[in-house]
């Protein structure tokens, strides 16, 4: 599975559904107790530990997930599976430090990502994406380009019956879908989610988007 800007396989479901869905997961909370504060680590020497760990604190430009393979490829003599070690070191280290973050893997990869218990910290800063800011028009155009992206504005209005520009435009906004263009630029933008996207839904990744069976109760 792919990060934010790729689609998983589109599922048979009215854009009601979708809609109830992605209305129930904004409002819900999965706070976790602060973890136990334990002795701090002293500095360590650069090795691929800390280099995983700084590319990761870094991110990608696009905000996608890193593979094993991609962190590999810039240690020398280092291979995946060493990769696969040193995130578990350090997931083993942030957990008995008590550290603020954790890193998420994934089909699409690992990202460095802050834990779940202190969300409420980061809101306080820059705004928590809330039901009540979205109206369900929003949250229908929402749901629609995260199952079936990349997809372009008329084919969303297509599926609607109605005009989107505005909607998408005020999503693009609050950070939670991005365009893209064609290098040639003879092609219409195309609308697909961003990483803050994941972080307002709490997911890890677009595989853990709710499927058909999962929408009956919504």
């Amino acid at each position: 599975m792919a990060d934010s800007t790729t689609s998983p396989t589109a599922a048979p479901l009215s854009l009601k559904r979708l809609t109830a869905a992605f209305a129930q997961m904004l409002g819900g909370s999965r706070e976790q107790p602060p973890q136990a504060t334990g002795p701090k680590q002293d500095p360590c020497e650069i090795g691929p530990r800390s280099i995983v760990e700084a590319i990761l604190f870094v991110g990608a430009e696009d905000g996608r997930a890193r593979t094993r393979e991609e962190l590999a490829a810039v240690m020398r003599d280092v291979t995946a599976e060493e990769v696969d070690q040193a995130v578990d070191e350090l997931n083993s280290l942030y957990e008995r430090d008590g550290a603020a973050y954790e890193i998420l893997r994934s089909a699409s990869g690992y990202r460095l990502t802050l834990r779940d218990s202190l969300l409420r910290v980061r809101d306080r800063f820059y705004g928590k994406v809330k039901q009540a800011r979205l109206s369900p028009a929003a949250l229908e155009v929402l749901s629609l380009v995260a199952y079936r992206q990349p997809m372009t504005g008329a084919a969303i209005d297509n599926l609607r019956g109605a005009r989107s520009g505005p909607l998408l435009s005020q999503l693009v906004r609050r950070g939670l879908l991005r365009q893209e263009r064609a290098d040639s630029g003879d092609q219409a933008a195309r609308y697909l989610t961003t990483p803050r996207f994941l972080q307002a839904f709490r997911l890890s990744s677009l595989d853990q988007l709710p499927r058909a069976a999962e929408l009956d109760d919504c």
